[in-house]
């Protein structure tokens, strides 16, 4: 991590009302490496499976690795939400003494260039005491730890995990403002796959991927493959890291092979995901040497587009786009209902296949005494001010 520690633990926990199961709410913050037990694991697992917004990032699967990866002296700190001996709630946290271009220390969700939403992990239906717990807990912290305020990036907007953030703030008073919004592509419909690229495409560039396909089929034999298990992992995730560092991602520095830590973290976390079955991974090979690949995240009732890679030696014949018109079958896929392309806003490629937006956005929040809740509403609408999209609730 490149913030500072937070201030050290404190020694008692924030404690609200009792939920409706009937045990008192207590938020918490603890080291990491901490939570590396196998129960501590299986608790985290299971809230993984019940939460009210699918997060892959944020699973111990993903979130362990990355730790290990960024934050090998193990400083970095988790926040959890627990009622009674239930685990409710759970996010990574940061500390950063810098806000854009301005010294502002402020606590944050912690994410990485390669985590792609910040959604907390929560409980589906205890969103509210959540937010209350972990509230409660950082307007005690802020004045230890310096931090004038809470930011949310990568926040999914339309779910109810991010209503019911808003929904509270209002309640109690509080600040809460959306600095940014941006849309990237999604894909979520009822239609069947062959159904679905009819209305996404034009018949002039559907009858183009198909002479692409029948072009690049002359010039070997072209085959396709899909897999959910761990079976052959290892030696796919090798394909896969050979194959972008030979693109314009290794060209660029932005492969995951491209330092230690991002390779470690691709390596770890894609053969933990194959593991427990949340990896599918995709493969369009001439002559038996993949030439597109992609690594989905399955996080039913949601998925996540995490990577793709194809050979530019092959461009001409879209072999990307064609891997894509593959992953179509996710319409199909039993419990899985949506998936997210983890994609920039207006990318060439996908947003002209995908037809759906997931709106994304950062949300920062007044936390601690009435004074620092003051001086954020003034900071907040300075950068409103300055932000087309901001909204004050």
């Amino acid at each position: 991590m490149n913030a500072p520690p937070l201030a050290p633990l404190d020694p008692h926990a924030q404690r609200l009302p009792q939920h409706p199961h009937g045990s008192p709410v207590e938020a918490r913050i603890v080291f990491w490496t901490d939570w590396t037990d196998d129960a501590q694991i299986a608790r985290w697992e299971e809230l993984a499976r019940t939460a009210s917004t699918s997060n892959p990032f944020l699973e111990a699967w993903y979130l362990l690795p990355a730790l290990g990866a960024f934050d090998p002296a193990g400083t970095g700190r988790l926040l959890i939400v627990e009622a009674g001996e239930e685990l409710i709630g759970l996010m990574p946290l940061a500390a950063p003494q810098r806000y854009g271009r301005w010294p502002l220390p402020h606590l944050a969700t912690w994410l990485h260039p390669n985590a792609f939403l910040g959604a907390p992990l929560v409980k589906a239906g205890m969103e509210l005491p959540f937010w209350q717990a972990m509230l409660a807990c950082l307007d005690t912290r802020s004045v230890r730890d310096g931090a004038l305020f809470m930011h949310f990036p990568a926040m999914p907007l339309e779910e109810p995990l991010v209503q019911s953030l808003f929904a509270h703030a209002r309640g109690e008073g509080r600040k809460a403002v959306l600095v940014m919004r941006e849309e990237r592509a999604m894909l979520r419909s009822a239609l069947g796959p062959e159904a679905y690229l009819e209305q996404a495409l034009t018949a002039k560039k559907r009858k183009e991927l198909r002479r692409q396909h029948a072009r690049l089929s002359e010039q070997g034999k072209l085959t396709f493959e899909r897999r959910d298990d761990a079976q052959g992992v290892e030696e796919w995730i090798e394909a896969f890291l050979d194959l972008e560092r030979k693109g314009w991602k290794g060209r660029s520095g932005s492969a995951m092979a491209g330092s230690p830590q991002t390779l470690a973290l691709f390596r770890q976390s894609l053969g933990k995901a194959a593991r427990i079955g949340r990896l599918e991974r995709l493969s369009l090979n001439l002559d038996g040497r993949p030439i597109a690949m992609l690594a989905n995240f399955l996080t039913p009732p949601g998925s996540f587009s995490f990577k793709t890679a194809f050979d530019e030696d092959f461009a001409r014949y879209s072999p990307g786009v064609l891997l894509q018109r593959e992953n179509l079958a996710l319409l199909e896929r039993e419990g899985i209902v949506w998936c997210d392309s983890c994609a920039a806003p207006d990318h060439p490629m996908i947003d002209s296949l995908w037809t759906e937006r997931r709106a994304i956005g950062r949300i920062s929040v007044a936390i601690g005494t009435a004074w620092r809740r003051g001086l954020f509403g003034l900071l907040s609408g300075l950068e409103l001010a300055r932000s087309p999209v901001g909204i004050a609730q």
